[in-house]
């Protein structure tokens, strides 16, 4: 990185480029860990109000709102006004973001807050799909193993939450799954649009949740929610508006910190990051909020985050190959095993 972009480095509206990198490091990592382990807290929070359980798509057109008046106010702070990327790919954007978040937080209405995350852990399948499939990409073994790890992974946790949740619904299976296959597509066709168009982040928020605003609004009319659901926010201001307020200012300046770590540390950095911060979100939900509990989540977990490991270890390895690994490992066991039998 550039001398001149370590000294344009923000954490929030502080400049901190010149500071070093490490505690640049540590201010980012740290800034992820508290916005977004409230960002978690309140999801989970605003779902323990029982009458507002199923009306997780209108949580999700609050949280449009706020992001859409965060992406306004940034793209005038920045002077960043002129659209770039046409707008027959929002409307593609639009219903993805929406099928994202939309669907992740009706979720909460069928699931525990911790098989959610386990699931968005494991992100990394959808997007593997979705990449070869759009971008025609190709990935190492290594990757495809991980992949395998994850799945068997999440099929020992689902399983065991089957068991002893009390709120286990496959509907909420579903509705994650959904969650997951639109966030690996918009992932690569933001990607290339980026890289085509040179748009800026805030352009892309500000567009995709204003015309998401106008998707949701029509699903929640046509489906009956609108009014029953701020029927409940009215008689709930604080649980509801209050906390969907803090709940999407607090993953809108999250998103931008992790850009941040990003640039600051790299993609290997911020991913272990986020990683962490979803492990302690898990553990911090199994203490604030009383739910069942077994070791299989722990065991099964254990299993996704290994696959996370070895994607991690796979980026950052490219040449690695897991045949030579294997050769070489038996070779060094033989020259250990001759040595062995002639001191013998």
């Amino acid at each position: 990185m550039s001398s001149g972009n370590d000294h344009d480095a923000k954490f929030l509206c502080f400049r901190i480029g010149h500071l070093s990198k490490q505690l640049q490091f540590v201010i980012c990592s740290i800034g992820v860990f508290v916005f977004f382990l409230l960002y978690g807290y309140l999801q989970e929070l605003i779902f323990t109000l029982t009458e507002f359980k199923p009306y997780g798509w209108y949580l999700t057109f609050i949280q449009f709102i706020f992001y859409t008046i965060f992406g306004l106010i940034e793209t005038r702070i920045r002077n960043d006004r002129a659209r770039r990327i046409p707008i027959r790919l929002y409307i593609l954007f639009a219903v993805l973001t929406v099928g994202t978040m939309g669907f992740s937080n009706a979720s909460l209405g069928h699931l525990n807050y911790p098989t959610q995350v386990i699931f968005k852990c494991c992100k990394l399948i959808p997007v593997l799909v979705g990449s070869v499939l759009i971008q025609g990409k190709k990935y190492a073994p290594l990757d495809y193993l991980a992949a395998c790890l994850m799945c068997i992974g999440l099929i020992w946790f689902t399983l065991a939450d089957s068991k002893v949740s009390p709120i286990f619904d496959t509907i909420g299976l579903i509705m994650i799954s959904s969650a997951l296959f639109c966030d690996a597509v918009i992932g690569n066709v933001q990607e290339k649009a980026m890289k085509q168009y040179k748009a800026s982040n805030a352009e892309i928020v500000l567009y995709s949740y204003a015309i998401g605003v106008g998707y949701i609004f029509l699903y929640l009319v046509i489906g009956g929610d609108l009014l029953p659901a701020a029927k409940i926010c009215s008689e709930h201001v604080v649980e509801t508006y209050g906390y969907g307020f803090i709940f999407s200012l607090t993953g809108y300046i999250g998103v931008q910190i992790v850009l941040q770590l990003v640039r600051t540390g790299g993609a290997f950095a911020a991913v272990t990051v986020t990683t962490c911060r979803k492990a302690v979100s898990i553990v911090l939900s199994f203490m604030i909020f009383s739910k069942p509990f077994t070791f299989h989540y722990v065991y099964s977990g254990l299993l996704v985050v290994l696959g996370i490991y070895l994607n991690l270890y796979s980026k950052q390895n490219p040449n690695f190959s897991i045949v030579q690994w294997v050769e070489s490992k038996v070779s060094q066991h033989r020259v250990t095993y001759k040595k062995f039998v002639q001191d013998v």
